[in-house]
């Protein structure tokens, strides 16, 4: 039996317009994005079979290129389908910000935060550059590897924030591990640039630690 014999009230497409996206589960929601299923299985089916395949919704949606591509009724056009509706998703939270001052919309901060960062199989640093009334002027990856691994150059955020005409700066990495527990290297680091920037009167609001699903602040922590 397809999807389109299932009785009106029991399709996904039908019960996501009637109620919202809200009510569906993980296999629903993904079954919508498939469309259609593979010999003796219908798009509900395949959906769940792939999540028990990848575990998670979040795992598959982190998938690359070459695992996602080998999956049964999947491959390069859902592959770049898929990739374009993540970008649309973290494009439009970056307009959040932009119309809002982040500091009052610490949510959509570290919504935005989780889109960019927690897919990331590397650790990724980036910044978050800010006018004096806190709004969001750009937000650029600029270091890649660990903490501990890659170097972190204080000068580099120090000279794109002059470029910017920055007034204030919240950094943020994350942790593939899923471990949100600021490292001392965070720390550390966060201390060297709250010290550079402070030389030509640039804030340091936060840093941001994004692991899994989780965002720590530094700040609320105390350690800023």
């Amino acid at each position: 039996m397809t999807i389109r014999d299932w009785p009106a009230t029991e399709r996904p497409r039908e019960r996501l317009l009637a109620h919202g996206p809200q009510c569906l589960s993980d296999a629903e929601l993904l079954a919508i994005f498939l469309r259609t299923g593979v010999r003796g299985k219908s798009a509900v089916d395949l959906a769940r079979e792939l999540l028990g395949q990848f575990g998670t919704l979040s795992k598959l949606l982190a998938a690359s290129r070459q695992t996602f591509c080998q999956s049964p009724g999947l491959g390069d056009a859902k592959y770049a389908q898929l990739q374009a509706i993540l970008e649309m998703a973290r494009r439009h939270l970056g307009e959040d910000l932009r119309r809002d001052t982040v500091m009052s919309s610490a949510q959509a901060t570290r919504q935005f935060l989780l889109a960019q960062l927690r897919h990331e199989q590397r650790e990724v640093f980036a910044v978050l550059y800010l006018d004096n009334q806190h709004q969001l002027l750009a937000y650029e990856p600029l270091f890649f590897g660990t903490i501990d691994g890659a170097a972190i150059y204080p000068r580099e955020v120090l000279k794109r924030a002059l470029e910017l005409n920055a007034a204030a700066l919240i950094i943020a990495h994350n942790h593939p591990s899923g471990v949100a527990e600021p490292s001392r290297a965070d720390i550390a680091i966060t201390s060297r640039l709250r010290e550079a920037l402070a030389l030509v009167d640039i804030r340091l609001l936060d840093h941001c630690i994004v692991a899994g699903h989780r965002v720590t602040s530094l700040a609320e922590r105390g350690e800023i």
